[in-house]
């Protein structure tokens, strides 16, 4: 859960990596801090959230050239980020505070016909196979070269709805208007190290290794980070009306291990061709690996941001959001025909060459941390540090 070879990109330090670590003192609290190849910086001189350095006019200069109290270097910080840290030690949190988080479903042609799947089968992992062939024997399984909201999209639309095989998710996939849901409250995503919950009453379950897009309140992308997108299958396929459910537990929502800001090193561009690395290792012996790549998502990152925040909706500290995910798990974990489902103990890594690795332990969302330090809690702690002050805040 500690190796600083995987949690670190390919290259290093090269990038402007920022995130957040909770800090010891007379009045501990969370700070945002830079990563570097000489250890972890506090920039609380500078911004007093993340939320407030992202609004800044070219926030990865302003991180070059802060230099930050070091509070010790990323091995010795990455050590202590654990599931029950030593509060007398800093350790990594989720890299977003007061950003709303935000995901888009439905993103990718293979994932769009297992979210079909789970309907047809209203949640019933049993099923899934038999339902599998149904849905690809009618529509198949490449529907990757149709455009969202083209005319080749309606008339697939028209042919399927004559066939009686219309699904919500094919309209969110292939129609004009993405899927965009909140996926947690403010502050309530955890970071690595973190232990993330599975609803305690859910059967069939899985991670969704995704890039979440940093994004400010004027609607700029301004860097990424990795996140799992925690999802019940079985909940959600009983009824969309569920999907808060679903989506939205005790630490469903993972994101970090820090966001990579944009800069020389990295763009919008590698965004598009990032490849996301996913393994799953159980205290069974079970191992699983999945992969997303960017390359073939339907929805340009670029439109999904916009279809978040435009004239219709705005969000003045800016916004963090899930793009969605290719990988959709079909291999058998138990009986023949169930699928993949988590099981308490299991170790997921989510890695990509130039974002790192975020990696967390499964528990279910009744015995993982409980999370109260919400906006609240946070105010007065910034107060009581005298960080909101000389425009920091």
């Amino acid at each position: 859960m500690n190796d600083t070879s995987t949690f670190l990109p390919a290259d290093g330090c090269a990038g402007t990596l920022v995130g957040r670590a909770w800090l010891p003192g007379a009045v501990p609290g969370p700070a945002v801090v830079a990563i570097r190849a000489d250890g972890v910086h506090d920039l609380s001189a500078v911004a007093a959230t993340m939320s407030s350095l992202l609004e800044r006019s070219e926030p990865a200069s302003l991180v070059r050239r802060t230099p930050g109290q070091r509070i010790g270097s990323v091995e010795e910080v990455l050590v202590n980020t654990v599931a029950a840290p030593d509060e007398g030690k800093p350790y990594f949190l989720a890299p977003c505070d007061l950003q709303v988080i935000k995901a888009a479903g439905v993103t990718f042609a293979a994932s769009m016909l297992e979210r079909v799947i789970e309907e047809q089968t209203r949640g019933d992992a049993s099923r899934a196979v038999e339902v599998r062939s149904r849905v690809r024997a009618l529509i198949g399984d490449d529907l990757a070269a149709v455009a969202p909201g083209s005319a080749q999209a309606m008339k697939l639309k028209a042919l399927l709805i004559e066939q009686g095989l219309w699904s919500q998710y094919l309209e969110v996939g292939i129609g004009p208007d993405a899927e965009v849901f909140t996926k947690a409250p403010v502050l309530a995503a955890v970071g690595t190290g973190a232990e993330i919950g599975i609803h305690p009453k859910s059967e069939w379950n899985n991670p969704e290794p995704e890039v979440v897009l940093a994004v400010d309140s004027r609607g700029r992308i301004v860097g990424a980070a990795l996140g799992n997108d925690v999802n019940l299958r079985d909940f959600e396929g009983r009824s969309a009306l569920l999907l808060s459910k679903a989506k939205d537990n005790n630490g469903s929502c993972a994101i970090g291990p820090f966001i990579r800001l944009f800069d020389q090193t990295f763009s919008l561009d590698d965004v598009r061709a990032q490849e996301v690395e996913l393994l799953v290792e159980g205290d069974d012996g079970f191992v699983m690996r999945g992969s997303s790549s960017m390359k073939r998502i339907s929805r340009d990152p670029q439109d999904l941001a916009g279809q978040t925040l435009n004239d219709n909706h705005q969000y003045p500290d800016g916004f963090m959001l899930f793009l969605g995910t290719l990988f959709a798990p079909t291999e058998d974990r138990g009986a023949p025909g169930q699928g993949f489902t988590h099981r308490v103990g299991d170790i997921v890594t989510i890695r990509s060459g130039q974002l790192g690795a975020l990696r967390n332990r499964v528990d279910t969302s009744d015995k993982v941390r409980p999370w109260r330090f919400g906006v609240r809690a946070l105010m007065a702690n910034l107060a009581a540090r005298g960080l909101l002050v000389d425009g920091r805040f």
